[in-house]
């Protein structure tokens, strides 16, 4: 199976940047799957029904959130009617939507896609290995369940990795979202999971994760904040991975990072 996935997408500049290279991503990758990070698509902050449906009208398979999940609350209802759009599997039970998804494809092949979030300097929630397991209790890769995707939404470089290491050989891929810096490690590990520490957001990097850098730069000069976040509105780039799956095993087989410049599109 072919899977791609978009990271974090950030206010207009991300959104522009996936929705313009839709068509060239499909033409060399031809993926079987194609899922995207849409928690910051509004305005750097959660995300709304149309923007939702607009990514889903060009053909998105799935979108998954993290931690401003609910930030837009027009689309808590949305996600309790939408099984296609995800929050984090550890969440309490009582928040709208689900944690997961599971796609069929035409030829009859399924994956499931969650999301986790870390727990190391973010809002308290379950823990995200016991959650993660009470889901993969029903699900057996390469006999019951082709494919497996877990975004890990997180804030510590170790505690990703401790995530992909808990899941290595259960899964196909584990990868991290939400820094928003795309990371060097993109691997297969021992036991043929796919991961990287952090994919990237979607967004104009001539600012501060997606943010124009004045309120930034203030609030490490001062230690306080001194206004709003601003969108920073330049043309963004495209962070991304392609993920093979062996049609046997679900394992990875393969995994291969996608960068796209503003000069390239």
């Amino acid at each position: 199976m072919k899977i791609v996935y978009c990271g974090d997408i950030v206010g207009k500049s991300g959104r522009d940047a996936v929705l313009e290279n839709i068509y060239n991503i499909r033409n060399k990758y031809k993926p079987d799957v194609f899922i995207i990070n849409g928690e910051n698509s509004a305005h750097g902050f959660g995300i709304t029904p149309n923007i939702a449906d607009m990514f889903f009208d060009k053909g998105i398979d799935a979108i998954v959130t993290g931690n401003h999940a609910f930030n837009k609350k027009e689309v808590i209802p949305y996600m309790d009617k939408c099984k296609k759009i995800i929050r984090p599997l550890n969440f309490p039970d009582a928040n709208p939507g689900r944690g997961f998804c599971e796609i069929e494809l035409l030829d009859g092949k399924k994956i499931l896609i969650a999301q986790i979030q870390g727990i190391l300097f973010m809002e308290p929630n379950d823990n995200p290995l016991t959650t993660i397991d009470k889901l993969l209790s029903s699900y057996i890769l390469g006999k019951n369940i082709n494919a497996i995707f877990i975004d890990i939404h997180a804030e510590i470089t170790s505690e990703k990795l401790a995530v992909a290491h808990y899941l290595d050989g259960r899964v196909s891929a584990v990868i991290g979202t939400h820094t928003h810096v795309p990371t060097a490690d993109a691997r297969i590990l021992k036991k043929g999971t796919a991961y990287q520490t952090d994919v990237g957001m979607c967004g104009d990097y001539d600012s501060v994760i997606g943010f124009d850098a004045k309120e930034p730069i203030n609030r490490v000069l001062y230690r306080e904040s001194h206004g709003k976040l601003v969108l920073s509105e330049g043309k963004g780039s495209l962070c991304g991975v392609f993920i093979e799956t062996d049609n046997k095993t679900g394992l990875a087989a393969k995994i291969e990072q996608i960068i796209i410049h503003p000069d390239e599109y």
